[in-house]
């Protein structure tokens, strides 16, 4: 699929599927996953367009009709974007954002920007004058037609979504990030069934049945995660409340698990099936470096110690 074929699903999808919200977790998750079992680039498409959208809805704001969305809230090393307050309530962008993923593509994104010490969530209208994308730096094997470069905005109007921090400190931040996870997993799941098919053709390899067979014990820790996950979101409160477990918690621990699972299954099938549907066949070779790269969203260690740190700083294990 081309990224506007993609950006069309992407829109489709979203008439149909609920938002996520304190309810609809369990079944956004699975069609998130779902999509990314099919085509993990399609799923890295359609879950910032729906990221936003759930977004604008939390802020009782109405997306323009035919409108795609990204949501750009990365911050780089040497790279800021101010954004200036106007009289009108509206914000001048200046500076430069990393990792846009299409926002050549798109027509609008939802920007975290800096208000002095604060940050702040705009809606930019991505064809204005004064914004310009460098797709030319993306040069992945992994996604190659879904560019995540950086963008420049000088002198581009946008306008705030909610109070400075709030895109941070609600509950939803959270739940989007669950919702990667769930991409992450589709992906997996992907290249799971590429290693099953292989199994079914060779009955008569105990190889293949292992690597199946831990392939599924992988699949299922990280399904059961995100399970749990949907179970505390849709078990709080319909009106968003801050109830529930704790949600940065909840969340990091929940993407690690399927980052780990996704690692060892991708790992596991291409020592497995060796270097030939690699390089014979385009989807098996398309998904692995696909979701090699989107399960990178994950920073490994990093954020291993951002668990160990909420853990010692406010608890929230059972043992």
């Amino acid at each position: 699929m081309s990224p506007d074929e993609r950006l069309a699903f992407a829109r489709t999808l979203a008439s149909d599927l609920p938002a996520l919200a304190a309810g609809t977790a369990g079944g956004f998750f699975a069609a998130l996953a779902a999509v990314a079992a099919a085509d993990v680039a399609l799923a890295r498409t359609v879950e910032p367009h729906l990221d936003a959208l759930g977004i604008l809805a939390q802020a009782g704001i109405d997306a323009p009709r035919g409108s795609t969305w990204g949501v750009f809230a990365a911050e780089g090393p040497g790279l800021r974007l101010d954004a200036a307050p106007q009289a009108d309530g509206s914000v001048i962008l200046e500076g430069t954002k990393p990792w846009c993923s299409l926002a050549s593509s798109l027509s609008h994104a939802l920007v975290t920007a800096h208000v002095g010490d604060d940050r702040v969530l705009v809606t930019v209208d991505l064809r204005q004058d004064g914004v310009t994308t460098h797709d030319e730096t993306w040069v992945a094997r992994g996604m190659p037609d879904v560019p995540s470069s950086p963008v420049d905005f000088r002198g581009v109007r946008a306008e705030p979504v909610g109070a400075p921090g709030w895109y941070l400190t609600r509950p939803g931040f959270a739940w989007g990030g669950i919702g990667v996870a769930a991409c992450w997993w589709g992906g997996a799941v992907g290249l799971g069934r590429v290693l099953r098919d292989l199994a079914g053709d060779h009955p008569d390899s105990e190889l293949l049945q292992a690597a199946l067979g831990a392939t599924v014990l992988d699949l299922a820790d990280a399904e059961d995660a995100l399970a749990g996950a949907a179970a505390e979101i849709d078990a709080t409160a319909v009106d968003g409340a801050a109830t529930g477990p704790d949600w940065s918690l909840l969340a990091q621990t929940v993407r690690s698990r399927v980052r780990r699972a996704a690692a060892a299954v991708r790992e596991r099938v291409v020592t497995t099936v060796g270097p030939a549907p690699l390089t014979t066949d385009p989807t098996v070779a398309a998904r692995v470096a696909d979701l090699e790269l989107y399960v990178l969203q994950d920073h490994g260690t990093r954020d291993l110690a951002r668990i160990g740190r909420i853990v010692v700083e406010r608890g929230g294990v059972a043992w």
